[in-house]
């Protein structure tokens, strides 16, 4: 008769994060041989380790976790900002670094008289950013190429993630203020946090563990 472990499911963004990610729980002792195969498999698991991972898109992951389909996952700062899910946050993981930031035309200078029109895929965080200093703004909603909105006058600045500023420089833009910075973080659904804490608490040691001996 099969055994009845508990099993902890583990979301995982996909992409290179992700496969940075899975390393980092490999190094912390919770290794699943099947997932390093080539194949077009999506769930994954290690009986003997009591972990299932599965792959999401890293705009998900949070969902899975906070509805309780993943009992935890690695989701960017940025989602956890923009969605606010119920989660508990417990690490930084100080990979996928990067920041929100404001840009804008090297020749934008901001007029204080006017609502200023940002163009942005994170709405929320823009707004609390924006509200903190009691400016008025106009959020113009884009899901790509977020960049060329300044370029051809839809909005005077853009809101978005910004890791080397690369593509800014290429399009004749620059970062002109910094929000906050943004990393992946490991998050944990409230509930499985209570009753699977063992578990996780295995998976945060090895974690911790692994990070400093890494700094030594």
């Amino acid at each position: 008769m099969k055994s009845l472990k508990t099993m902890l499911n583990i979301a995982l963004p996909k992409g290179r994060l992700g496969e940075k990610v899975y390393t980092m729980f490999k190094d912390a002792g919770f290794p699943c041989p099947s997932i390093e195969e080539n194949s077009r498999k999506l769930i994954f698991e290690n009986e003997e380790k009591q972990v299932r991972y599965f792959w999401v898109k890293p705009s998900d992951v949070a969902i899975y976790v906070e509805r309780g389909a993943a009992d935890i996952g690695v989701a960017g700062k940025d989602i956890l900002l923009e969605y606010q899910p119920d989660v508990y946050e417990l690490l930084d993981l100080n990979v996928g670094k990067c920041k929100m930031a404001v840009a804008a035309k090297k020749e934008f200078r901001d007029d204080a008289g006017k609502t200023l029109r940002v163009a942005t895929k994170f709405a929320n965080i823009t707004k609390n950013y924006y509200s903190s200093m009691g400016r008025e703004i106009d959020i113009i909603h884009l899901n790509g190429s977020i960049e060329i909105a300044p370029i051809l006058g839809l909005s005077d600045v853009i809101v978005d993630i910004v890791e080397t500023g690369t593509t800014l420089k290429e399009n004749n833009l620059e970062v002109i203020e910094s929000i906050v910075p943004i990393s992946a973080r490991l998050i944990a659904n409230k509930a499985s946090f209570k009753f699977k804490n063992d578990l996780i608490e295995q998976v945060l040691c090895g974690f911790k563990v692994n990070t400093e001996d890494n700094n030594d």
